[in-house]
């Protein structure tokens, strides 16, 4: 296994570098540039700027050289953990990632115990009871958010939830109050949950309708093993029956969603945390993109590429620790 580990670890570095390279060329193949957009946006150079200032603001940034140099500039600092400036903050990456990637993470993290902490159980209840009210009302609720987009979900629960036409419930936008510096911690963590409730609802509620579903499934498909039927003659309780054995032998396709309900979750918080202004990785993702700014739209595909080749590595060691039968060594 610890050969196994290191194999993949190494495997990272040629990955990272396919993921920077694609994202680098597409980012400078893209029509327009912070120059053309520094101006309103409009992709194309306003009247007041001449040729010489355009020129001179390319050489600041780097941009007037070869694209393969430009890439093996970058790569250069980045090795040196230095992802250079931000065009569109005049501050350095790192920065802005270490005030933003917090926000990401916890935002993320609790909409991950949301959907493991709901959907486990209403997957086991519902194939226990296949065919049931509880289990034809679940599938179809499940159905519909599945089905539901995102962006117009978070529009709803804006629209519905933040406003004095309907429910007053929720703020629209922030992490916090204006005042929440001044308030006790407690009041603080309250003030703070206020806030994300709808965020993280709205980020989790897909994941949670998938995970429940793919549950059921593998417990259905469990429940008509023939070992099923061997442990329920030999007299077992039905719960040991249900979540010793059934269970445990429907953890490793979980595993595997898992593995991919976590890079899913970062992609959709971009437009979570650009819906409901949340000061994230995502909202300065979108922005990124938005304004050109070179810079971070790599650092950014950088960190979720690691992430999510970490993701895949966590999810092949927790493969062989559910079931020892599962051997990654390679046999001659």
């Amino acid at each position: 296994m610890k050969t196994y580990i290191i194999r993949r670890l190494l495997l990272i570095v040629p990955t990272l570098f396919g993921i920077t390279v694609i994202v680098f060329l597409i980012s400078r193949i893209a029509p327009g540039g912070p120059t053309n957009l520094s101006l309103g946006g409009s992709g194309q150079v306003d009247a007041k700027w001449t040729a010489d200032v355009a020129d001179s603001r390319r050489m600041l940034y780097g941009l007037d050289k070869p694209i393969h140099v430009q890439y093996a500039d970058w790569l250069g600092h980045v090795l040196r953990l230095d992802f250079g400036y931000s065009i569109k903050h005049h501050r350095p990456v790192i920065e802005l990632i270490k005030e933003r990637l917090p926000v990401t993470l916890i935002l993320n993290l609790m909409a991950f115990i949301i959907i493991y902490s709901v959907s486990l159980p209403a997957g086991v209840l519902m194939a226990v009871q296949h065919g049931r009210l509880f289990d034809r009302a679940g599938s179809l609720i499940l159905m519909m958010l599945w089905s539901l987009p995102v962006m117009w979900v978070g529009q709803m629960l804006i629209g519905y939830f933040t406003g004095p036409a309907f429910k007053d419930w929720f703020p629209p936008a922030g992490l916090s109050s204006s005042y929440a510096d001044q308030l006790p911690f407690f009041a603080w963590l309250v003030d703070s949950l206020w806030h994300l409730a709808l965020p993280v609802l709205c980020l989790s509620y897909g994941g949670f309708a998938y995970l429940a579903n793919q549950v059921r499934s593998g417990m259905l498909d469990n429940l008509r093993m023939d070992y099923v039927r061997t442990a329920r003659a030999k007299g077992l309780p039905e719960r040991v029956v249900i979540l010793r054995h059934v269970f445990r032998n429907s953890i490793i396709p979980l595993i595997t969603i898992t593995s991919t309900l976590l890079p899913a979750m970062f992609a959709g918080s971009v437009i979570v945390e650009r819906i409901f202004s949340i000061p994230g990785m995502g909202l300065l993702a979108f922005e990124a993109v938005s304004n050109r700014d070179y810079n971070v739209i790599m650092a950014v595909a950088t960190i979720a590429g690691v992430l999510n080749s970490i993701g895949l590595l966590l999810a092949d060691i927790a493969y062989a620790i559910a079931d020892p039968r599962i051997s990654f060594e390679v046999t001659v």
